[in-house]
């Protein structure tokens, strides 16, 4: 049978106990240092306290008078009576030369010989023993008594070394009390600590945190959306190297502000916000990320958990769709309106009218035919060409007309590979879709409307690669852009068109600034609206470098 498997201790026990044990050795310690010099200490009193009573008592001038008396007890005995209960010592003996008693606590003892040594005082000498005499053990003084220059007698003062280990215990009591006060302030506020720890740790052992920590590494290394984390003072307390990519920051902003980071307004207010976002959508320098925040509260806010995602490439081919999408319901239109004209050519030859029908059918061809011819011939880049007659396409359907301006020439080969053919499907495309949205509303007028004005609208396309640089102008005949609103243009979430609007020309600069060009916004020769944008173009048919590597090393504060 298996007996179950027991959970190691939390680490808050662990610490709870090794912390016990510790307190209860620093007061152990304390405990025996303290009686083992307080028994010293004691002692040490106990003997400065008798041999100032025996030298006291040996320079009293009634004590050598005394001594010179025929029966010198008669008067020492209740002198050093008197002294020992004043003084509080065990004993006070006076004795002569020849260490016969005069005084002691016994009056039985009178007379009696000393018990103890005498040589050194006969010498001169005051020293102190412990010896054990007639009282037991004790810790006594012995000094002579001088007359003139003569020693006449000895004086001994004693207190037993039962009276002083009494002292002692009185102290290790009030000692012992003391310690464990001690041990128990310190166990309590051991425990109040480690309770807050386990809270911390949610219980969980030393292994297991280490096992969290090696999970957690291993988590932010195979991760390859950014992640940046924020603790309570908005400070960046992790990220990354996918996410400092994202928002194209040094390697050095661990600790700092998010605020002081210069990031684009929008983006830093998500990042700041209190609650939690959901899949916004948020653009940088050159990227178009996702945001997703989620604040890190127990019991109060500790900070934000932030992660990041890379949209600008599903950004980009979802600008491609759109543009394909409309470029396929142009495609249908003109196939269904081609279908009507057919049959009008169909129906006049019917009617005998060959000659209108011939007429009608190259009428139409030479419409159609007169643009192509116009781009395909000034415009030798594919994706170009392809753009600019699908657009086309798409504006005749709304009334608008597209031209192509006379000195526009993009020869074959002219546009390097690290112009990334997507960004030019960005910055166009977006710029026509814009002007043929302003054209269409300056005129208010669909094909067949008869309110049309007399002025077509319409919006002119300059493409021209020359100089070393490639020029994009797009011009409209709208109501145009006012001067104060040139730099807000720009910016995510502008747009006439209200709500859920105005990411286009925000991702045009973003392509413009990452392909290391400018745009420019101005008013055109017919009053609405004229974009120019300049791409260097570097060496026609160098490598295209590629998207920029993502590492995978994670920096935190404090590791």
């Amino acid at each position: 049978m298996r007996l179950p498997r027991t959970r190691p201790r939390s680490l808050a026990g662990q610490l709870f106990a090794m912390q016990v044990v510790l307190i209860a050795a620093v007061v152990a310690g304390c405990a025996v240092f303290a009686y083992v010099s307080g028994s010293a200490q004691t002692e040490r009193t106990a003997a400065r306290q008798v041999r100032a009573v025996a030298v006291t008592v040996a320079d009293s001038p009634s004590v050598r008078e005394a001594i010179r008396t025929p029966d010198p007890s008669a008067v020492l005995q209740p002198y050093a009576e008197q002294v020992r209960e004043d003084s509080g010592v065990a004993f006070v003996t006076i004795m002569g030369t020849d260490r016969v008693r005069w005084t002691h606590p016994d009056e039985s003892a009178i007379g009696a010989t000393f018990l103890g040594h005498t040589a050194e005082a006969l010498r001169g000498e005051t020293f102190t023993e412990t010896y054990t005499g007639t009282l037991g053990p004790s810790i006594r003084v012995v000094t002579p008594v001088r007359d003139g220059g003569r020693i006449v007698g000895l004086v001994s003062a004693g207190i037993t070394v039962e009276r002083v280990s009494s002292q002692v215990r009185e102290q290790l009591g009030a000692l012992a009390l003391a310690a464990g006060g001690a041990l128990a302030l310190g166990g309590l506020g051991t425990y109040v600590i480690n309770a807050r720890l386990r809270r911390h740790t949610h219980g969980m052992n030393a292994a297991e945190l280490s096992r969290l920590h090696d999970y957690h590494q291993a988590t932010l290394y195979a991760v390859r959306e950014g992640l940046l984390m924020l603790d309570g003072r908005r400070g960046i307390a992790l990220i990354n190297d996918a996410g400092r990519e994202l928002l194209g920051l040094e390697p050095d902003v661990l600790g700092r502000r998010i605020d002081e980071l210069a990031l684009p307004a929008p983006l830093t207010g998500a990042l700041l916000a209190p609650e939690a976002r959901v899949d916004e959508l948020h653009l940088t320098a050159d990227r178009v990320i996702v945001v997703n925040t989620r604040p890190v509260v127990g019991g109060e806010r500790r900070g934000t958990v932030v992660t990041l995602r890379d949209h600008t490439e599903l950004q980009a081919l979802s600008g491609e769709l759109d543009s394909e999408r409309g470029f396929t319901q142009a495609l249908r239109s003109q196939a269904h309106e081609a279908a009507n004209r057919l049959h009008t050519v169909v129906s006049l030859i019917e009617l005998g009218r060959v000659e209108e029908a011939v007429d009608f059918a190259t009428a139409e061809l030479e419409l159609a035919q007169v643009l192509t011819d116009r781009v395909v011939g000034a415009v030798e880049e594919p994706v170009l060409a392809a753009l600019l007659l699908g657009k086309a396409a798409q504006a005749n359907e709304r009334g608008v007309e597209l031209v192509l301006a006379e000195d526009s020439l993009i020869d074959d080969g002219a546009l390097p590979d690290s112009l990334a053919q997507r960004d030019l499907v960005t910055v166009l495309g977006n710029l026509i879709d814009n002007a043929v949205e302003a054209a269409f509303e300056a005129g208010d007028a669909g094909p067949g409307d008869p309110a049309a004005p007399a002025r077509r609208a319409r919006v002119t396309v300059t493409a021209l690669a020359d100089g070393g640089e490639l020029m994009l102008r797009v011009a409209d005949t709208g109501a145009g852009i006012g001067p104060d609103e040139a730099d807000e243009v720009f910016r995510r979430g502008w747009s006439t068109h209200g709500p859920g609007r105005g990411l286009g020309l925000a991702l045009v600069r973003q392509a413009v600034r990452r392909n290391g060009g400018t745009v420019e916004l101005d008013r055109g020769p017919e009053g609405g609206a004229r974009f120019t944008v300049r791409l260097p173009l570097g060496e026609p048919g160098a490598p295209h470098a590629g998207p920029r590597g993502r590492g995978r090393r994670t920096e935190a504060a404090g590791t």
